[in-house]
């Protein structure tokens, strides 16, 4: 809705604004970059500031240089109402939907309740609204102007924190206005801001001047003082005093605080008005979209347009018959309404309303709430389905609103305590809002004290307890507790046990303890009439993913490729979750994106922590290592705000994995002992485990395969494939290494024999290439190089770059010493490219020694040791010990005994002309310079 300025005289004076020289230049900056390639601009002041006069000013200059121009405001009424300010903003554009692709034409009709369908989820919104406004914006320039803000609903917050970030290249300008301090829900995190400040003492006085000349010094001194700087104030304050106190010639009455004041005078010329045009009134106020029609079907009467001429003349509101709406003139107007109204007027007029959105559940839903002024079961139980409406397409935190407001309208305990126990779940599980969370439970507890056999109030308890001083066990017995004793009848299709048997699932991950997953396995295996397919798959794909069948692949797979039609972030946490291990998390990005953005504008953020994790895996996997840097410093920095300080750990674990991995020792070793430290702490030694993962590989990277091994054999005993250890499997091959770097061949080989008894071929294809690595590295060179050969071409090889690379290095290494040089270089020299675009350090230097001991010679590298008389194998032994590796360390990288070591160095020194292993670097370098002479 377009709200104009709230009086003539600052109507008249908009061509003039006194002491807005700075804004007026940086509008028309955002305005000409809008016509160019996009901008974004939130404009920020208090009450009365200005804002809107400014705001009038950039969109009558846009309008006038050809740009079309969007206005809406939010509503506080309407903060709940899904889409409510999304809807006045794409009616003008809905003529041009017909040229959208299907796919988003779809979204946006079922998402502005044009028809029916399945509600899309908010970043499908997103996208399709960004897609119209970019077709709009071919024609001529778009702007988008928003007043309000704080009062925008949260799915259109969602959508306009998305698009504000993706109107680069695109001619959208969007402008916004807010009062500074308030809270909302729009994201504005590194978007230009613009803050209004009150005007200068001299503008303040021109003001006053030009506009109330009469206005005897004395007075204007007053006004001014007490107005300070407020545009709005200045304007306004006058208004309320006659002649007489105008002159001075009668005593000034007391000023109130600025806003009362002005709200003040506002509720005076409402009480001016007739009773008829106030309830008119205060039914726009609360319904919002000034839809004249609707007003008179609320009001069961013709003719509002002359009932509502008093306050146009008022200067309260302005009426477009033609268009058939009528404005507010400042959004002060519709505050100063509703405040002057009694309770028993805003519970009729809320009352009236509902009954005109027999279609829009929601919306009736609310404005029964309000006008409830006692416990009714009927608008209760209507709040409870407008949230689990919300929470389908994703917007949980509606969800939590809506079922909380149904709490305190419900006229039973039990109904109480269950509706905000399910609101404690979701603001644990989804929403992010621990805090929040703990005091709905302990409000549900209250209302109801036999609420200990609730499955959602169990759920809640375990994340608040896990995420506080609580231990896994505790959470562990909580749930399967209230499960086994709960009058669910293990009905498969009670979505409160389903919850449940979630949350107890991932409870039993953390606790990497066997004996906790046995009471998990029965209850769904109790379920009837069958488990439902994702909880089901779950617990056979991600627990235990040794034990998986490609039967149980073949289906997950297929799941995920029906889950772009999904938009419930439970669902897509447990099917995305269910992906990890299996390797197909690459098919799950799109979906965990849109949790991550959703987590971003404060929507799901729980669901989006669980979602940073998935898809920083699937970026170490695949390379993409700069992106899980990134997310993972984003998701600590949301744990940390929202107080997860268990969940934590999923951040701390890739932060102490790219260390090891980049050779960053120091900082793995402070990440992983600090994941160590929180998941300790709370007894959840599987989470803990994954500090071995991080310490392997780095204890690898620096040649220190004694150490590898036992931090591996920490995750699963060599000869084993520990069963409920899933993440074992990403360190089998690094065991396997380890193993006969260090001699224990014996260890070695069972360890293969149990990867190939696991079948971990027909788990993923990755697991499939380093299971055939890992039997190259205990087979005799014949079989070796069929094993080699069979893991760096298997399918889908290199869609893992830093493990396919690394059995590149293993196969080359293996090729040197098996004097097949030219062989070598090829496999030795395709990892050293992967590992030094990846910035796997320790990895390159390694690949580097192992090129330069197969002769391959490469600016800056030592290459003429071959004049100095050393051989192959003494120049690679000369180079690790230059690096600073022991010649324990290097006998396990080069599968030679310390002695052996030993003896090449003491044959080495002399051939450099050197006495110690001090001396190495220098008299390497000095040769590498000799053999660079002209």
């Amino acid at each position: 809705m377009i709200e104009t300025n709230l009086s003539e005289r600052s109507q008249a004076t908009a061509s003039k604004l006194f002491g807005r020289d700075q804004e007026l230049r940086e509008l028309d900056d955002f305005a000409a970059r809008t016509t160019r390639d996009g901008a974004v601009l939130l404009l920020q002041g208090e009450a009365g500031v200005g804002k809107s006069v400014l705001l009038d000013a950039v969109v009558g200059r846009a309008a006038g240089a050809g740009t079309r121009v969007i206005r809406v405001s939010g509503v506080q009424f309407e903060a709940d109402v899904s889409y409510a300010v999304l809807n006045q903003m794409l009616l003008p554009l809905v003529p041009d939907f017909v040229h959208l692709a299907e796919e988003h034409r779809a979204t946006l009709t079922v998402a502005l309740g044009l028809r029916s369908g399945q509600i899309p989820d908010r970043t499908a919104v997103a996208r399709a609204c960004l897609e119209v406004m970019r077709r709009e914006a071919e024609a001529h320039p778009l702007m988008l102007v928003v007043d309000d803000l704080p009062w925008i609903d949260r799915p259109t917050a969602t959508v306009l924190a998305f698009v504000a970030r993706h109107l680069d290249g695109h001619r959208i300008g969007l402008i916004t206005a807010s009062r500074t301090g308030e809270s909302y829900l729009f994201d504005q995190s590194g978007l230009p801001q613009l803050l209004v400040r009150p005007v200068g003492a001299g503008a303040a006085e021109d003001l006053l001047c030009t506009n109330f000349p009469e206005m005897a010094p004395p007075v204007r001194r007053r006004v001014l003082a007490e107005a300070r700087g407020n545009p709005l104030a200045l304007l306004e304050l006058p208004d309320a005093l006659d002649a007489t106190q105008l002159t001075a010639r009668e005593a000034l009455p007391d000023v109130l605080p600025l806003t009362e004041a002005i709200e003040s005078l506002f509720a005076s010329r409402l009480g001016q008005l007739s009773k008829e045009a106030r309830d008119l009134l205060l039914l726009a106020a609360l319904e919002s979209s000034g839809d004249v029609r609707l007003l008179r079907l609320a009001a069961g009467r013709e003719g509002v347009p002359a009932v509502l001429a008093p306050a146009e003349h008022a200067k309260l509101i302005e009426v477009d018959e033609q268009a058939g709406r009528m404005h507010f003139r400042h959004p002060l107007v519709r505050s100063a309404i509703v405040e002057s109204s009694t309770n028993v007027e805003r519970r009729q007029a809320h009352r009236t309303l509902a009954a005109h959105f027999p279609r829009d559940p929601e919306r009736r839903a609310w404005h029964l709430a309000e006008s409830s002024t006692e416990p009714n079961e009927a608008v209760a139980a209507l709040l409870e389905t407008a949230a689990h409406r919300k929470l389908r397409r994703g917007d949980a935190a509606g969800a939590v609103a809506a079922l909380t407001r149904a709490a305190h309208l419900s006229p039973q305990a039990t109904d109480r305590g269950r509706r905000l126990a399910e609101a404690a779940y979701l603001g644990a599980e989804v929403t992010g809002e621990l805090s929040s969370a703990s005091h709905l439970l302990n409000q549900a507890r209250i209302l109801d004290p036999e609420l200990g056999g609730s499955l959602h109030a169990a759920a809640a308890a375990a994340w608040v307890l896990v995420n506080g001083d609580g231990i896994i066990d505790t959470a562990h017995r909580l749930l399967v507790t209230a499960i086994e004793n709960g009058s669910h009848g293990y009905d498969a299709g009670n979505t409160d046990l389903i919850d449940a048997l979630y949350m107890l699932l991932i409870i039993c991950w953390w606790a990497g303890r066997e004996e906790f997953w046995p009471p998990l396995f029965e209850a769904i295996d109790r379920l009837v009439p069958e488990p439902p397919e994702i909880i089901w798959l779950m617990s056979r794909a991600f627990p235990d993913t040794a034990r998986a069948t490609a039967d149980v692949r073949r289906q997950l797979a297929a799941l995920i490729d029906r889950q772009g039609a999904e938009f419930d972030p439970g669902t897509l946490v447990r099917v995305n979750t269910s992906a990890v291990y299996l390797d197909l998390l690459a098919g799950c990005r799109d979906s965990a994106w849109r949790l991550v953005e959703s987590g971003r504008a404060g929507g799901a953020v729980r669901s989006s922590l669980a979602c940073f994790m998935h898809l920083c895996l699937d970026d170490f996997a695949t390379g993409r290592w700069e992106e899980s840097q990134r997310l993972a410093d984003e998701s600590l920095a949301l744990t940390r705000a929202h107080g997860y300080d268990f969940i934590a750990w999923y951040s701390l674990f890739h932060q102490a994995l790219l260390a090891a991995v980049r050779g960053e020792d120091a900082a793995m070793h402070r990440w992983a002992d600090e994941l160590t430290r929180v998941t300790t702490l709370r007894r959840a030694y599987g989470a803990a485990r994954f500090a071995h993962h991080a310490r392997t590989l780095s204890a690898i990277g620096r040649g220190d395969f004694e150490s590898a091994f036992h931090h591996a054999c920490d995750l699963s005993p060599a000869g084993t494939i520990a069963p409920y250890t899933p993440h074992a499997l990403w360190v089998a091959l690094d065991l396997v290494e380890a193993a006969m770097r260090t001699s224990r061949r014996e260890h070695a080989e069972a360890h293969v024999e149990a990867m190939r008894e696991a079948c971990l071929d027909e788990v993923s294809p990755r697991l499939a290439m380093l299971t055939l690595a890992a039997g190259a590295l205990v087979a005799p060179d014949t079989e070796a190089m069929t094993l080699f050969e069979g893991a760096v071409n298997a399918p889908e090889a290199e869609t893992w770059p830093f493990d396919h690379a690394r059995v590149r290095l293993l196969y080359g290494e293996r090729l040197r010493r098996a004097r097949a040089t030219l062989e070598a270089r090829q496999q030795l020299g395709a990892a050293l490219k992967v590992f030094e675009r990846l910035g796997a350090a320790p990895w390159a230097a390694r690949a580097t020694a192992e090129l330069r001991a197969a002769g391959q010679q490469k600016p800056g590298l030592a290459v003429g040791t071959a004049a100095a008389g050393l051989t192959s194998q003494e120049t690679e032994i000369a180079l690790l010990a230059a690096e600073g590796l022991t010649n324990k360390q290097i006998g396990e990288r080069l599968s030679l005994s310390p002695r052996t070591v030993g003896t090449h160095l003491y044959r080495i020194f002399p051939k450099l002309g050197i006495g110690s292993r001090a001396a190495l670097r220098d008299a390497l370098s000095r040769d590498t310079s000799a053999d660079h002479t002209p």
